[in-house]
Protein backbone atom coordinates (compact mmCIF):
# COMPACT_ATOMS: atom_id res chain seq x y z
CA UNK A 1 0.00 0.00 0.00
CA UNK A 2 1.08 3.73 -0.44
CA UNK A 3 0.58 6.81 1.61
CA UNK A 4 0.08 10.11 -0.34
CA UNK A 5 -0.26 12.96 1.40
CA UNK A 6 -0.97 17.23 0.67
CA UNK A 7 1.03 19.03 2.81
CA UNK A 8 -0.05 22.99 3.55
CA UNK A 9 0.49 24.74 6.38
CA UNK A 10 -2.54 24.59 7.84
CA UNK A 11 -3.49 21.13 7.49
CA UNK A 12 -2.02 17.86 6.19
CA UNK A 13 -4.46 15.58 4.25
CA UNK A 14 -3.24 11.99 3.99
CA UNK A 15 -4.55 9.09 1.95
CA UNK A 16 -3.94 5.36 2.59
CA UNK A 17 -4.55 3.35 -0.63
CA UNK A 18 -4.31 -0.31 -0.35
CA UNK A 19 -3.63 -2.44 -3.45
CA UNK A 20 -7.54 -3.35 -3.45
CA UNK A 21 -7.79 -0.14 -4.03
CA UNK A 22 -9.41 0.90 -1.00
CA UNK A 23 -8.38 4.16 0.50
CA UNK A 24 -8.27 5.78 3.62
CA UNK A 25 -8.28 9.65 4.50
CA UNK A 26 -7.58 11.26 7.41
CA UNK A 27 -6.06 15.36 8.14
CA UNK A 28 -3.79 16.03 10.91
CA UNK A 29 -2.67 20.00 11.44
CA UNK A 30 -0.41 21.40 8.72
CA UNK A 31 3.97 20.37 8.74
CA UNK A 32 5.82 23.00 6.82
CA UNK A 33 9.94 22.45 6.93
CA UNK A 34 10.29 26.50 6.75
CA UNK A 35 8.53 26.96 10.33
CA UNK A 36 8.90 23.21 11.98
CA UNK A 37 12.17 21.05 12.90
CA UNK A 38 12.33 17.73 11.61
CA UNK A 39 11.47 16.37 15.36
CA UNK A 40 8.47 18.64 15.74
CA UNK A 41 7.34 17.83 12.43
CA UNK A 42 7.66 14.08 13.21
CA UNK A 43 5.69 14.40 16.92
CA UNK A 44 2.91 15.43 14.44
CA UNK A 45 3.01 12.42 12.56
CA UNK A 46 3.62 10.04 15.55
CA UNK A 47 1.06 11.79 17.63
CA UNK A 48 -1.58 12.91 15.25
CA UNK A 49 -1.36 10.30 11.75
CA UNK A 50 -0.14 7.10 12.99
CA UNK A 51 -3.04 7.04 15.54
CA UNK A 52 -5.55 6.96 12.74
CA UNK A 53 -3.83 5.04 10.38
CA UNK A 54 -1.95 2.42 12.39
CA UNK A 55 -5.36 0.06 12.79
CA UNK A 56 -5.18 -0.05 9.28
CA UNK A 57 -1.83 -1.21 8.33
CA UNK A 58 -2.87 -4.94 8.94
CA UNK A 59 -3.90 -4.98 5.14
CA UNK A 60 0.12 -4.92 4.23
CA UNK A 61 3.23 -3.47 4.33
CA UNK A 62 3.17 0.26 3.58
CA UNK A 63 5.87 0.34 0.62
CA UNK A 64 5.51 4.35 -0.61
CA UNK A 65 5.15 7.84 0.73
CA UNK A 66 4.58 10.75 -1.27
CA UNK A 67 4.51 13.88 0.61
CA UNK A 68 3.95 16.81 -0.92
CA UNK A 69 3.84 19.86 1.02
CA UNK A 70 4.43 23.81 1.55
CA UNK A 71 8.03 25.06 2.26
CA UNK A 72 9.48 21.27 0.70
CA UNK A 73 11.78 23.09 -1.38
CA UNK A 74 15.02 21.20 -2.75
CA UNK A 75 16.63 22.98 0.93
CA UNK A 76 14.29 21.83 3.07
CA UNK A 77 12.49 18.51 2.16
CA UNK A 78 14.85 16.29 3.49
CA UNK A 79 13.88 17.64 6.77
CA UNK A 80 10.42 16.06 6.04
CA UNK A 81 12.11 13.16 4.51
CA UNK A 82 14.04 12.98 7.82
CA UNK A 83 10.51 13.25 10.30
CA UNK A 84 8.76 10.83 7.97
CA UNK A 85 11.59 8.08 7.93
CA UNK A 86 11.82 8.08 12.02
CA UNK A 87 7.93 7.03 11.70
CA UNK A 88 7.88 4.68 8.54
CA UNK A 89 11.49 3.12 9.03
CA UNK A 90 10.92 0.40 5.45
CA UNK A 91 8.86 2.70 3.41
CA UNK A 92 10.41 4.46 0.21
CA UNK A 93 10.09 8.20 0.91
CA UNK A 94 9.15 10.75 -1.64
CA UNK A 95 8.94 14.80 -0.73
CA UNK A 96 8.08 17.19 -2.97
CA UNK A 97 6.69 20.62 -3.69
CA UNK A 98 3.15 21.39 -3.11
CA UNK A 99 2.88 23.12 -6.08
CA UNK A 100 4.13 19.90 -7.99
CA UNK A 101 1.43 17.77 -6.22
CA UNK A 102 -1.24 20.44 -7.18
CA UNK A 103 0.07 20.19 -11.15
CA UNK A 104 -0.30 16.20 -11.33
CA UNK A 105 -3.30 16.36 -9.04
CA UNK A 106 -4.91 18.96 -12.01
CA UNK A 107 -3.29 17.66 -14.92
CA UNK A 108 -1.99 14.28 -14.43
CA UNK A 109 0.21 14.03 -17.70
CA UNK A 110 -0.81 16.43 -20.00
CA UNK A 111 0.86 19.90 -19.58
CA UNK A 112 -0.72 23.45 -18.46
CA UNK A 113 -0.79 26.03 -15.88
CA UNK A 114 -1.63 24.91 -11.77
CA UNK A 115 -2.31 27.29 -9.06
CA UNK A 116 -2.48 27.15 -5.39
CA UNK A 117 -4.81 29.28 -3.41
CA UNK A 118 -5.09 28.09 0.10
CA UNK A 119 -3.25 29.21 3.24
CA UNK A 120 0.15 29.82 0.81
CA UNK A 121 -0.41 30.57 -3.21
CA UNK A 122 1.12 29.34 -6.23
CA UNK A 123 1.65 28.83 -9.69
CA UNK A 124 3.42 27.05 -11.93
CA UNK A 125 3.74 25.94 -16.00
CA UNK A 126 3.88 22.16 -16.10
CA UNK A 127 4.95 20.02 -18.84
CA UNK A 128 2.92 16.87 -18.21
CA UNK A 129 5.69 15.30 -15.82
CA UNK A 130 7.56 18.30 -14.28
CA UNK A 131 7.30 21.90 -13.35
CA UNK A 132 9.69 24.06 -16.10
CA UNK A 133 9.12 27.34 -14.47
CA UNK A 134 7.37 28.97 -11.59
CA UNK A 135 6.78 32.70 -10.55
CA UNK A 136 7.92 32.96 -7.09
CA UNK A 137 5.23 32.78 -4.16
CA UNK A 138 7.70 34.86 -1.88
CA UNK A 139 5.19 33.83 1.17
CA UNK A 140 2.70 36.03 2.83
CA UNK A 141 4.78 38.91 3.35
CA UNK A 142 6.26 39.72 -0.06
CA UNK A 143 3.65 37.91 -1.98
CA UNK A 144 1.28 35.03 -1.83
CA UNK A 145 -1.43 36.88 -3.60
CA UNK A 146 -5.09 35.01 -3.89
CA UNK A 147 -4.07 33.19 -0.45
CA UNK A 148 -6.33 33.23 2.56
CA UNK A 149 -3.36 34.56 4.84
CA UNK A 150 -2.98 37.42 2.40
CA UNK A 151 -6.64 38.03 2.28
CA UNK A 152 -6.89 37.81 6.39
CA UNK A 153 -4.23 40.33 6.32
CA UNK A 154 -5.73 42.89 3.63
CA UNK A 155 -9.15 41.92 5.43
CA UNK A 156 -7.82 42.69 9.07
CA UNK A 157 -5.43 46.55 7.84
CA UNK A 158 -8.62 47.67 6.43
CA UNK A 159 -10.71 46.66 9.36
CA UNK A 160 -8.20 48.18 11.42
CA UNK A 161 -7.51 51.13 9.74
CA UNK A 162 -11.77 52.19 9.02
CA UNK A 163 -11.37 51.27 5.70
CA UNK A 164 -14.34 49.27 6.22
CA UNK A 165 -16.95 50.85 8.30
CA UNK A 166 -17.57 50.60 11.73
CA UNK A 167 -20.22 48.10 11.37
CA UNK A 168 -18.22 45.54 9.19
CA UNK A 169 -15.26 46.16 11.97
CA UNK A 170 -17.35 45.63 15.59
CA UNK A 171 -19.16 42.40 13.47
CA UNK A 172 -15.77 41.17 13.05
CA UNK A 173 -14.18 41.83 16.29
CA UNK A 174 -17.56 39.88 17.71
CA UNK A 175 -17.14 36.98 15.91
CA UNK A 176 -13.72 36.17 16.79
CA UNK A 177 -14.14 37.38 20.13
CA UNK A 178 -11.08 39.10 19.60
CA UNK A 179 -8.82 42.76 20.32
CA UNK A 180 -6.76 45.19 18.18
CA UNK A 181 -4.35 44.24 21.24
CA UNK A 182 -4.47 40.47 20.58
CA UNK A 183 -4.36 40.51 17.05
CA UNK A 184 -0.89 42.22 17.37
CA UNK A 185 -0.02 39.49 19.54
CA UNK A 186 -1.07 36.95 17.13
CA UNK A 187 0.18 38.12 13.88
CA UNK A 188 3.89 39.62 15.94
CA UNK A 189 4.70 37.45 18.40
CA UNK A 190 3.41 34.15 18.18
CA UNK A 191 4.28 31.18 15.77
CA UNK A 192 2.03 30.18 12.86
CA UNK A 193 0.74 33.44 12.28
CA UNK A 194 -0.30 32.96 8.71
CA UNK A 195 -2.52 30.30 9.67
CA UNK A 196 -3.90 32.93 12.35
CA UNK A 197 -4.35 35.20 9.41
CA UNK A 198 -5.69 32.33 7.04
CA UNK A 199 -8.45 31.45 9.68
CA UNK A 200 -9.66 35.55 9.82
CA UNK A 201 -10.03 35.34 6.11
CA UNK A 202 -13.16 32.98 7.00
CA UNK A 203 -14.60 36.16 7.80
CA UNK A 204 -15.25 37.23 4.13
CA UNK A 205 -17.18 34.02 3.17
CA UNK A 206 -19.69 34.86 5.42
CA UNK A 207 -20.18 38.32 4.61
CA UNK A 208 -19.47 37.94 0.82
CA UNK A 209 -22.99 39.72 0.02
CA UNK A 210 -20.97 42.69 1.09
CA UNK A 211 -20.48 44.69 -1.35
CA UNK A 212 -16.81 46.00 0.41
CA UNK A 213 -16.10 42.17 1.41
CA UNK A 214 -16.80 41.47 -2.39
CA UNK A 215 -14.86 44.13 -3.48
CA UNK A 216 -11.70 43.06 -1.13
CA UNK A 217 -11.90 39.54 -2.80
CA UNK A 218 -12.38 40.26 -6.46
CA UNK A 219 -9.62 42.75 -6.04
CA UNK A 220 -7.58 40.32 -4.36
CA UNK A 221 -8.08 37.66 -7.47
CA UNK A 222 -7.04 40.34 -9.67
CA UNK A 223 -3.74 40.76 -8.13
CA UNK A 224 -3.00 37.14 -8.40
CA UNK A 225 -3.94 37.06 -11.82
CA UNK A 226 -1.86 40.28 -12.95
CA UNK A 227 1.24 39.33 -11.00
CA UNK A 228 1.24 36.00 -11.36
CA UNK A 229 -0.81 34.32 -14.66
CA UNK A 230 -0.01 36.72 -16.62
CA UNK A 231 3.82 35.95 -16.61
CA UNK A 232 2.30 32.59 -18.16
CA UNK A 233 0.88 33.26 -21.48
CA UNK A 234 -1.61 31.07 -20.70
CA UNK A 235 -5.64 31.13 -21.32
CA UNK A 236 -6.47 29.06 -19.05
CA UNK A 237 -5.71 27.32 -15.69
CA UNK A 238 -6.56 24.74 -13.25
CA UNK A 239 -6.70 25.61 -9.56
CA UNK A 240 -6.61 24.15 -6.13
CA UNK A 241 -6.74 25.06 -2.51
CA UNK A 242 -9.71 26.36 -0.17
CA UNK A 243 -9.49 29.67 -1.32
CA UNK A 244 -10.08 28.98 -5.16
CA UNK A 245 -13.02 25.98 -4.08
CA UNK A 246 -15.03 28.26 -1.37
CA UNK A 247 -14.72 31.46 -3.95
CA UNK A 248 -14.82 30.04 -7.14
CA UNK A 249 -17.67 32.12 -8.48
CA UNK A 250 -15.48 35.66 -7.51
CA UNK A 251 -12.54 33.85 -8.87
CA UNK A 252 -14.11 33.02 -12.27
CA UNK A 253 -15.34 36.84 -12.48
CA UNK A 254 -12.09 37.71 -11.87
CA UNK A 255 -10.14 35.22 -14.47
CA UNK A 256 -12.89 36.64 -17.04
CA UNK A 257 -12.72 40.30 -16.56
CA UNK A 258 -8.42 39.37 -17.44
CA UNK A 259 -9.58 37.45 -20.21
CA UNK A 260 -9.00 33.99 -18.89
CA UNK A 261 -11.16 31.23 -18.48
CA UNK A 262 -10.71 28.74 -14.57
CA UNK A 263 -10.56 24.91 -16.67
CA UNK A 264 -11.18 23.17 -13.09
CA UNK A 265 -11.10 23.58 -9.62
CA UNK A 266 -10.43 21.12 -6.79
CA UNK A 267 -10.54 21.73 -2.90
CA UNK A 268 -7.24 19.55 -3.01
CA UNK A 269 -5.12 17.76 -5.47
CA UNK A 270 -5.55 14.51 -3.31
CA UNK A 271 -7.71 12.79 -5.62
CA UNK A 272 -5.80 13.27 -9.08
CA UNK A 273 -2.48 11.92 -6.99
CA UNK A 274 -4.33 8.84 -6.04
CA UNK A 275 -4.55 8.10 -9.64
CA UNK A 276 -1.27 9.90 -10.51
CA UNK A 277 0.39 7.16 -8.18
CA UNK A 278 -1.98 3.90 -8.61
CA UNK A 279 1.02 2.20 -10.81
CA UNK A 280 3.15 2.31 -7.30
CA UNK A 281 0.23 0.39 -5.53
CA UNK A 282 1.41 -3.22 -5.44
CA UNK A 283 0.31 -6.13 -3.72
CA UNK A 284 2.00 -7.15 -0.50
CA UNK A 285 2.01 -8.91 2.94
CA UNK A 286 2.53 -8.39 6.03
Amino acid sequence: MILIADGGSTKVHWALVTASGQTTDVQTDGINPFFQTSDAMRNSISNQLLPQIAPLLWAGTLTHIFFYGAGCTPEKKAYVEKALSMVFKKAEITVESDMLGAARGLLGRSAGVACILGTGSGSCYYNGEKIEWAVPSLGYILGDEGSAAVLGKLLVSDLLKNQLGDDLKEAFMAEYNTSMAEIIEHVYRQPFPNRYLANLSKFCAGHLDDERIYNLVYDHFLRFIRRNLKQYNTQSAGFTGSIAYYYRPVLEKAMAAEGLAVSQVMQDPIEGLKEYHKDAIIPTTI
